[in-house]
């Protein structure tokens, strides 16, 4: 990789970790610059905005949190171990979150709603990236006989997700992981109740 090419992977990393902890908003082009330490001429030698900034620094981390993702799914060997494994990699989300700030799908879709169209757009897109990774476990799990036939992968992918955010944000703002391991807790329990066939 040229150095210009590994200087502008490292301003995309540092606003991407700065972005998920203060916001879109609360981070300026100078909190950029103090981040990187690359002066305002050399981050515009990259960039043409803050908004060309701020939607590769998007990608970036969903590609970080995304590749986490994978790892903890590849790990196991049953439908609903891949499924829990999205909680696994948020367990732990209020010290060890797999990106700095907690979870850049949450933080960008809260603060870019109204606000900012483009942001929300990659969300969006984050959004139905992980559900389908979900959706695609479901269906595996349902062709081996692992989950019920009458197990409709869009809502249970749909409950999933929401579980997970849901854990997210009440652990994180609360200071406690306990929502998240009550989340997972009961999850697993659904799938094991509701969705897994009686052998």
């Amino acid at each position: 990789m040229k150095k210009g090419d590994r200087t502008r992977e490292y301003i995309i990393m540092k606003s991407a970790e700065l972005f998920n902890q203060r916001g879109y908003a609360g981070s300026s082009l100078n909190d950029i610059i103090a981040a990187t330490g690359i002066k305002k001429g050399g981050i515009y030698r990259h960039f043409g905005s803050k908004d060309e900034i701020a939607l590769e620094a998007y990608n970036y981390a969903a590609n970080v949190v995304n590749g986490r993702f994978s790892e903890a799914i590849d790990k196991e060997e049953s439908a609903a171990g891949r499924l829990l494994a999205f909680f696994h990699v948020y367990e732990d989300v209020v010290n060890t979150p797999p990106f700095i700030g907690g979870c850049p799908l949450q933080n960008t879709a809260t603060e870019s709603d109204d606000t900012h169209p483009s942001l929300r757009d990659k969300a969006q897109r984050g959004m139905h990236n992980t559900l389908d990774m979900m959706k695609r476990i479901i269906y595996e799990g349902i062709r081996t006989g692992e989950f019920k036939e009458d197990v409709d992968p869009d809502t249970l992918a749909s409950f999933a997700l929401s579980l997970l955010e849901g854990g997210i944000l009440l652990s994180k703002l609360e200071g406690s992981n306990r929502h998240m391991q009550m989340n997972m807790a009961s999850f697993s329990s659904f799938l094991q109740q509701c969705c897994l066939k009686v052998h």
